[in-house]
């Protein structure tokens, strides 16, 4: 499992097709892929690693303060292309992303982890396999990436 998280001033997820709209403020966007053989172990450590990542500044503009100690929100959206194989060609291959069928459940995990730890009114999401226009305010910038080894 692979998350690109990065630290926003406001951050809006839309699908026009289907009406659907949701919007955060200061906190994390989280881009989530999820590949073949990820469990719920995996779920639990990309989870709750975004959950206490320190990468907001605390009263002394050192990076120590996490997005549950702002009382931050949390946009988490799902995205298979970051399992997108390039070494050969330049078409990606995502052989190595998880199949709905296997990934939805852990999608909906993944969801469910974050608003335990988070809240469950501090959390918004896209939708799964739709095509998304996403909208952003990278804050510093700061972006990293956390992936699962377990």
């Amino acid at each position: 499992m692979k998350a690109v998280v990065q630290r926003v001033k406001e951050a809006s997820v839309e699908v026009n097709e289907m009406n659907y709209f949701e919007k955060i403020d200061k906190g994390i966007l989280i881009l989530l892929g999820i590949k073949k053989g990820d469990t719920a172990d995996d779920v639990n450590f990309v989870a709750d690693k975004c959950s206490t990542l320190r990468i907001f500044e605390d009263q002394n503009d050192k990076m120590n303060i996490s997005v549950k100690d702002i009382s931050g929100e949390v946009m988490i959206i799902s995205q298979f292309t970051l399992y997108g194989e390039t070494a050969k060609g330049n078409r990606p291959s995502f052989i190595e992303a998880a199949k709905p069928e296997e990934a939805v459940p852990l999608y909906n995990l993944f969801i469910k982890r974050m608003k335990n730890n988070i809240g469950k009114d501090k959390v918004k999401c896209g939708l799964f396999g739709e095509m998304m226009d996403i909208s952003l305010i990278n804050y510093g910038p700061v972006t990293v990436t956390i992936e699962s080894n377990i």
